[in-house]
């Protein structure tokens, strides 16, 4: 037995609140491990002048610290689940998944109640392509701007700027303590979520019994459920930071049902779909979801909104 354990993890506010979060659970759990913290800069901390959609997705905010993992400078790395690729890299594998936050996105501004009660061209920051194209979508008139940078850089950004509202996930502003911040908690009926949102997950390399026993403690089930079913979705279109796609799943009782959304950037084209069955198909609701999609043109518009997406100029806040 270690006699330590180190989690590695940005250091972004939220990145260390989710490790600290681990910790603690991982600390109460028998047999009561002693845990440190080391904190890892990754490419998507590094390069923030750039939206996300140029830069690519394939690790963006998890290479170095799985890399890390994979060399046995750490135990443990916790991270978003949204930022984990959706095929694990050789040798790690996801110990925990946490119970859910709230998976919403929140509609943050100083002088407007909701979506609805923006004016015509009102400005919106966002810096994900998803809510871009729901947005866009929803209310067609509105000009959207990209933004970067942690939660609490993303609020000082807008709010010294003259941008009417922003767009951010409720779970990492109530996590923060920063939810009333939250004008409106937006309906997953007119934004799904990106995949995974909410989630923290834990990952430990694959055959470290160890870490795996320790894991299972804090590991819920209800929520890997879903999660499943959400990346075997986004796995199957090949999505990321670069297209619009959204996945939400919800448990009831034994029953999973998984909503789905793919885009055009702005949103004139567009497809949403659910698909339903038993929990224990999780992995084969997503994977036939994603297929309904296709059917329907979804991989069309995919490769069209990856043409647009790495070549456009758009105006970063």
């Amino acid at each position: 037995m270690r006699d330590e354990l180190v989690i590695g993890t940005r250091g972004s506010e939220l990145a260390l609140w989710q490790a600290n979060f681990v910790k603690r659970a991982l600390e109460a759990a028998p047999p009561g491990r002693r845990i440190s913290i080391k904190t890892i800069s990754t490419t998507g901390d590094i390069v923030m002048e750039t939206a996300l959609s140029k830069i690519g997705d394939k690790g963006l905010f998890t290479r170095q610290i799985e890399t890390e993992l994979l060399n046995g400078e750490i135990d443990l790395a916790v991270h978003s689940l949204k930022d984990l690729q959706t095929e694990q890299p050789a040798g790690l594998i996801i110990g925990a998944v946490c119970p859910r936050g709230n998976p919403r996105d929140a509609f943050v501004s100083d002088r407007f109640e909701n979506i609805d009660s923006l004016p015509q061209g009102a400005t919106v920051a966002s810096g994900s392509l998803r809510r871009r194209s729901q947005l866009m979508a929803h209310r067609p008139d509105l000009n959207i701007v990209e933004i970067r940078g942690n939660v609490p850089t993303r609020l000082r950004k807008f709010d010294e700027s003259d941008v009417d509202a922003m767009i951010l996930a409720c779970a990492g502003l109530e996590r923060l303590g920063l939810d009333a911040r939250i004008r409106q908690m937006i309906p997953t009926e007119l934004m799904i979520p990106a995949v995974g949102q909410g989630t923290v997950a834990v990952e430990i390399r694959d055959g470290d019994t160890e870490a795996a026993e320790l894991c299972r403690a804090i590991d819920d089930p209800a929520t890997r459920v879903c999660v499943t079913a959400e990346r075997a979705f986004l796995r199957t279109l090949e999505g990321g930071c670069q297209v619009p796609i959204g996945g939400y799943a919800v448990l009831k009782g034994h029953d999973i049902t998984l909503t789905g959304y793919v885009g055009s950037l702005d949103g004139a084209m567009h497809f949403r779909e659910s698909h339903s069955g038993p929990g224990s198909d999780a992995e084969a609701i997503g994977l036939a979801l994603a297929e309904k999609l296709i059917a329907l043109g979804a991989s069309d518009l995919l490769d069209e909104a990856r043409g647009v997406s790495s070549s456009s100029q758009q105006e970063v806040l």
